[in-house]
């Protein structure tokens, strides 16, 4: 009787509030430490933080790639020593009230100077693991017309590509 009662305090205890915080550090540590890896070109570490269909999107329009075609874009800058350093300067955590989904949305300090990231993980096998990311370079709006005049003349014809696709 005493285990039957044991087990109901522990899962009314992971609906508490309680339960979502510990989920939110942990969260909050499996992305830094995909941002240490990183800074630190830990390849393998950075790649196992991530789920097999992972999708990494970049500041790039051309930049939305599954798990392996970013593990081969990436090598070539983890091979160097160095591949990127983000320094998160705030960031949101929310998970779904199945525990098993989370999403977050992050501020960076980067070599581009603020961008914001933003992503999904999914538990498996009992750990959070990075599902979905992309990275945002911030514009702030005083700049947009400067900004939109580089960016017409580079990718106007991306533009058109795309659409003759649909």
């Amino acid at each position: 009787m005493k285990i039957i009662i044991s087990f109901f305090v522990i899962l009314i205890g992971c609906f508490s509030s309680d339960c979502k915080i510990d989920e939110k550090s942990e969260i909050n540590a499996v992305i830094n430490q995909w941002h240490k890896a990183a800074a630190d070109a830990k390849y393998d570490d950075y790649f196992n933080l991530m789920t097999n269909d992972a999708i990494f999107i970049g500041t790039d329009a051309t930049e939305n790639w599954n798990r392996k075609e970013f593990e081969t874009f990436s090598k070539p800058y983890f091979d160097k020593g160095k591949a990127w350093t983000f320094y998160p300067l705030e960031r949101n955590i929310y998970i779904d009230k199945s525990n098993k989904m989370a999403w977050f949305d992050e501020l960076l300090d980067t070599s581009f100077k603020i961008c914001r990231g933003s992503g999904v993980l999914e538990k498996v096998n009992g750990k959070w693991k990075i599902k979905h990311y992309v990275l945002s370079m911030t514009i702030p709006n005083e700049t947009s017309k400067e900004v939109i005049a580089v960016k017409d003349s580079i990718e106007s014809n991306y533009i058109q590509k795309l659409k003759s696709k649909k």
